[in-house]
C-alpha cells in the first residue's frame, strides 16, 4: 500500500507539472486548427528565429564539446596547481543568474562597456548580434560536457592509456583509440544537456540580443515577443516546437541512459 500510495502521488506530481503543461501546450497551438498553427510558421520572422536558434546551437554545442573533453582531460588525468579553482570556474555559469551573465557581456562589448568604443571604431557588432548571443549561451552551457566527464574520467583512471603508451602508441592515438570509446556514452549525455539547454536558454540571450525581430530574437525570445503581441497561438505553436524539441532530447538521453547501463553490465 505503501508502495502504491508513493506511486500516485509521483505521478500525481509529474501529471500537474509536467503533463498538463504540454498539454495546454499542444492544445493552445492547435486551438484554431492546423491552418492557423502553420501560418505561424509561415511568417519570416518565426523562420529567423528558428534558424538562429539552430545555428547559435551549431557553434556553440562543437565548441562547448572541445572545451569540455581538454578541460575533463586536464583534470582527470593530471594534478597541477589551480586544479580546484579551475573546477570552481567551469561551475560559476550554474551558479551565476543568466541575466547577470548577459549583463557582463554588455558592460564588457557594450557601446559604454570596456571595449565598447574600440568595436565600435572597427566597426565590430558584438552586442545585438549573433556573436553576442553566441557568447552569452556559449556561458551558460560550457558546463554540461564538462562536468558529465570529470568524474568520469577521474573514476575510470589512466592505466589503460599508460599501458598504450607503454607499448608505443603516440598521444592521439591513445586519445581516439583508448580514452574516447571509454567516454564515449557520458559525452554524448553531457552534448545532449548542452544542446537542450543552448536551444532553450533565455536569460542571458535575451539581455544581449536587443530582441531584434527577424534578426536576433531565438524561438524563446520569440515565443515571448508573441505572447506580448496578445498573439497566443503563434507563441504557443513555437512553443511546440520547443517542446517537441525537449521530448527529443529526453528519449536520446533515456538511450543513452541505457545504453550506458548495459555497457557496464
Amino acid at each position: 500500500m505503501i508502495r502504491a500510495l508513493l506511486i500516485g502521488i509521483t505521478l500525481a506530481f509529474l501529471g500537474a507539472l509536467l503533463f498538463a503543461p504540454l498539454a495546454v501546450v499542444f492544445t493552445s497551438a492547435l486551438e484554431h486548427g492546423w491552418g492557423a498553427y502553420l501560418a505561424t510558421f509561415a511568417n519570416s520572422e518565426t523562420g529567423a528565429a528558428i534558424r538562429l536558434t539552430l545555428v547559435t546551437a551549431l557553434i556553440v554545442v562543437p565548441l562547448n564539446t572541445v572545451f569540455g573533453i581538454c578541460a575533463a582531460w586536464c583534470i582527470g588525468k593530471f594534478e597541477f596547481p589551480g586544479k580546484s579553482f579551475l573546477i570552481t570556474l567551469i561551475d560559476l555559469p550554474l551558479a551565476v543568474s543568466p541575466v547577470v551573465s548577459g549583463l557582463i557581456y554588455v558592460l564588457l562589448f557594450g557601446l559604454q562597456g570596456w571595449f565598447g568604443a574600440w568595436l565600435h571604431e572597427h566597426d565590430i557588432s558584438i552586442i545585438f548580434a549573433l556573436p553576442g548571443i553566441v557568447l552569452a549561451t556559449m556561458f551558460v552551457t560550457f558546463p554540461y560536457v564538462a562536468r558529465e566527464l570529470i568524474p568520469l574520467m577521474q573514476q575510470q583512471g589512466d592505466d589503460e592509456e599508460e599501458a598504450a603508451i607503454t607499448m608505443g602508441a603516440g598521444g592521439w592515438f591513445t586519445f581516439f583509440r583508448v580514452t574516447l570509446p571509454r567516454i564515449r556514452w557520458g559525452l554524448l549525455y553531457g552534448v545532449i544537456l548542452c544542446n537542450a539547454r543552448a536551444m532553450g536558454e533565455f536569460g542571458a540571450v535575451s539581455v544581449v540580443s536587443g530582441h531584434i525581430r527577424g534578426m536576433t530574437n531565438t524561438m524563446p525570445l520569440h515565443i515571448d515577443s508573441l505572447y506580448q503581441d496578445y498573439n497566443i497561438v503563434g507563441a504557443f505553436a513555437v512553443a511546440s516546437v520547443l517542446s517537441l524539441l525537449a521530448m527529443v532530447t529526453l528519449v536520446i538521453k533515456t538511450l543513452v541512459e541505457g545504453n550506458r547501463g548495459h555497457g557496464r553490465g
